[in-house]
């Protein structure tokens, strides 16, 4: 009897022996918040979509996203800002001038408010390979690259593969979501940032690499915090007669390829700025001191290492046609950065 009770009690012992915890799942890189931007941008579409935000990765496998989505088929207007930037960075005079015009920021349409959507999934890691599974009614499954920063204050996201989209980007660090860096700190950034684009517009995909962004060209506004502007003297590709200007574009006698360059913060509570540019023919084509037409909006979300630093954009460009024809629009996904 006693050894009878012996394995009775052994068995039971096995039976209500509290089981192991769960091994926490890898953090992509070992960081948990990302800002991503991600497209659908195929030549023969005029349903390209883009979308930008940011996803938050938890120890227990699972992974959050919120993101702005811009698709064509429910353009949207662009959408005011409130910002006018002040005198210390723009001119209220025509013509040639240092510096741009004082006009009010656009920006994509809905970038001001709340995200568009939100979602849920779970994650997990494979040596250098992330995979997310959505929860969602179709299926969505993403796989990136990760990639950590020589550093080690960032990772980076590379897009493999993804049932939806077609290109993307992503950079991660342990900063919360709502760190950002004031326009006087984005000004002093001291490294070299470069453009990575992919690009859709009139049915045609351009894809440009390791393009300068010169931001020590960019006049700090007497509000810092708020906004830089640029004045591009000249442009050897955009701005011509043949890109809308026949009066006043390069190439005429007016001969003017002038871009007027804005940059602007969107919130004081998370990564959101916007870039905003345009030809400034195209405004003395219409009689107007400041563009309404088909200006480029260009949503963006800070990248911020784990010390705070800031580290560059990831984008997307939502221009939608404000002659009403999808052709026109003007799309892409885009990262402005000094981590390739």
């Amino acid at each position: 009897m006693r050894a009878a009770a012996a394995v009775l009690s052994f068995v039971l012992a096995i039976i209500v022996a509290p089981s192991a915890p769960a091994a926490a799942a890898q953090l992509p890189g070992g960081k948990a918040t990302y800002v991503v931007s991600q497209g659908h941008l195929k030549a023969a579409s005029n349903e390209n979509w883009v979308r930008l935000g940011s996803y938050r990765f938890a120890a227990n496998g699972t992974v959050t996203s919120a993101l702005y989505l811009w698709w064509q088929r429910h353009p949207v207007a662009r959408q005011r800002t409130g910002l006018v930037p002040d005198s210390g960075c723009t001119t209220k005079a025509g013509g040639a001038q240092s510096r741009p015009r004082m006009c009010e920021v656009l920006t994509a349409g809905g970038f001001t408010g709340a995200p568009d959507e939100s979602r849920t999934g779970t994650y997990t890691m494979s040596g250098n390979v992330l995979t997310i599974r959505w929860k969602i009614a179709q299926t969505w499954t993403e796989q990136w690259y990760v990639r950590p920063s020589p550093d080690g204050k960032l990772a980076r996201l590379d897009l493999k593969s993804s049932t939806l989209a077609t290109h993307g980007y992503g950079y991660g660090s342990n900063a919360a979501l709502g760190t950002r860096r004031a326009m006087s700190s984005v000004k002093a950034f001291p490294g070299s940032l470069r453009q990575d684009l992919t690009s859709w517009a009139g049915g045609k995909i351009t894809t440009a690499g390791n393009q300068p962004f010169g931001l020590s060209a960019f006049r700090a506004c007497s509000t810092t915090t708020t906004c830089l502007t640029y004045l591009q003297p000249s442009s050897n590709s955009a701005c011509q007669k043949e890109g809308g200007c026949p009066h006043y574009g390069g190439g005429t006698r007016a001969n003017i390829s002038s871009i007027q360059y804005y940059l602007t913060k969107i919130s004081n509570s998370d990564r959101r700025d916007t870039l905003w540019h345009w030809c400034t023919c195209l405004a003395m084509e219409r009689r107007e001191f400041c563009y309404t037409g088909n200006s480029h909006v260009k949503p963006l979300m800070q990248i911020i290492d784990d010390t705070g630093a800031f580290r560059g954009w990831v984008g997307a460009e939502a221009s939608f046609s404000t002659g009403g024809s999808r052709a026109q629009d003007m799309m892409a996904v885009l990262r402005i950065t000094d981590f390739h």
